[in-house]
Parts: C-alpha cells; structure tokens; sequence
C-alpha cells in the first residue's frame, strides 16, 4: 500500500523565492553596516597598520616558530580538530554508557561526566600537564592540551547525543526491529538522521567554543593564537593591535564553523521544513 505523505509538497512560488532572496540581502547589509561601524570605531583608535601587516603572517601561522614546529592560527586550528576528533568519540561512549541498563557502564560514564563537568577547564589543562608527572606520566604541551579539551567537550557532547537520541521515538526503533532490521541499521538508517537535528546545533556552539578555549594551552608555552598575540603585545607594547588582530582572527574561523554548522542544520532539517 503507498504511503501517503503528511503534508502536500512545497512548491517553490515566485513571491516565496523573492521573499527569501530579500531577506538575505537584508541580512547581509546589516552585517555590512554593523561591520562598518566596528571597523570605524577601531579606526579612531590610531592603530599601528604597519605593525599588524608585519605580525600577520606569524599570528596567521603562515611562518614556523624558531623551533620548526607551526604556531599562531594553524597550530590552534590543528589542536582544535584533533580536540573536537576525540572529544565526539568521547561524548559517544559516555552518551551510550549514560544509556546503558549495565551498571558499571552507567556508573563510569556519570562519574567521568560529573567529575569533568563540575571541574573548571583550566583546572584540568593544569593537572594534566603538572600533576600527572607526578605519578609517573609525563605528557607533552601540545598532548596535554587536546586531551584536556576533549575529556572536558566530550562530558558535555556526552549530554547532548543522548537528549538527541532520546528524542527519537522509540516507537520507530521497535517497529523496525520487528520488521527484521539489524540494530546497527536502525541506529544508523532510524535513529542518527533524527538525532543529528537535535544534537547539530549545541554541537557546534560547543566546537566554537572549543576553538576559543584551545587559547588555554598558551599556559604551557605553545606558540598559538592568543599566545602570540600577548607575545607581540608585550615586545611592541602595542597590545590593542595584536589583541584586535587575534579576537579577528577567532572571529573568522567562528565564521567558518557556523556556515558549517548552519549547512549542516539544513542537511539534517529537510524533513521538518514547513
């Protein structure tokens, strides 16, 4: 028997196709206007220019530090993804220890989640990099900062894969599995479509943050971002143009995680589009 869809199909009308185009061109003027007005209001300020053409291809990372080794904005780009790499593998064991009838599961995965959530991030970069030598475990600047990150993201991401997949009916995981379908398939083909809706949107504001956060790792003497920035501020004693140049750089890879993160909304939206 054909199923019969729940609602008639949109049909893209003229005045609809107008209607959005001019809202986006609204929408993009106003971020011109409010862009212009920012840069203005920096403008008055007597920024040294020059100075900030010369330190930009070192904030970018576009040049090594002394060592060989990146810096600036790609070495806060790379801890960044290698951070957000093993923070969604974290989150999801947690999110299924969290939902698992398996009591030693359950247990380690709330005690883990409690413990990282209810501890300050920079407390734990700290630890990690002081206190583990103690005992025997002596980690890296750049180790010790990603995991400190992903344990930190991962209880939180934790949190949000499970709302996301309680959010699904059970109803359709059992009406599939009655059919035959493997339980692989359902998570896969059933639950995560579903899900992702509802996990996409806190995911990404957490990567975002996440992004902005990696600047803690400047406690230990890695060459990124916002230690940089401070780097050039005190031997220039010109601190707003390397802090302004830094907080623009944040900004724009933000920028890119969001345009990310909104296509991937959409992707995952289509069929709760009205």
């Amino acid at each position: 028997m054909p199923q019969i869809p729940d609602s008639q199909p949109k049909v893209e009308t003229p005045e609809r196709w107008h209607h959005a185009h001019a809202f986006k061109f609204k929408t993009g003027l106003t971020w011109l206007i409010l862009l212009s007005l920012l840069l203005g209001a920096f403008s008055k300020m007597g920024l040294d220019w020059s100075l900030i053409g010369q330190k930009l291809p070192f904030l970018l990372g576009l040049r090594l530090s002394p060592d060989g080794f990146i810096q600036g904005a790609a070495l806060t780009i790379m801890i960044t993804a290698c951070s957000m790499f093993f923070c969604l593998l974290i989150g999801l064991i947690t999110a299924l220890g969290r939902m698992s009838d398996n009591a030693l599961a359950f247990g380690c995965a709330t005690f883990y989640a409690s413990l990282f959530r209810g501890t300050p991030l920079l407390v734990q970069v700290l630890i990690i990099y002081l206190a583990l030598p103690q005992v025997g475990i002596v980690l890296g600047a750049l180790s010790s900062g990603i995991i400190a990150l992903s344990m930190n993201y991962g209880a939180y991401l934790a949190e949000t894969i499970r709302s996301g997949v309680l959010s699904v009916p059970r109803g359709q995981q059992e009406a599939a599995l009655a059919l035959g379908v493997s339980r692989w398939t359902v998570a896969v083909h059933v639950t995560a479509p579903q899900a992702l809706r509802i996990i996409i949107p806190p995911a990404g504001s957490m990567f975002i943050s996440m992004l902005k956060d990696s600047s803690l790792v400047s406690l230990m003497g890695l060459w990124e971002l916002n230690f940089l920035a401070q780097s050039y501020g005190r031997s220039t004693y010109r601190y707003m143009e390397m802090l302004a140049t830094a907080a623009a750089i944040y900004w724009i890879m933000s920028i890119v995680l969001e345009l990310l993160q909104s296509r991937l909304e959409r992707r995952f939206a289509q069929g709760q589009r009205r």
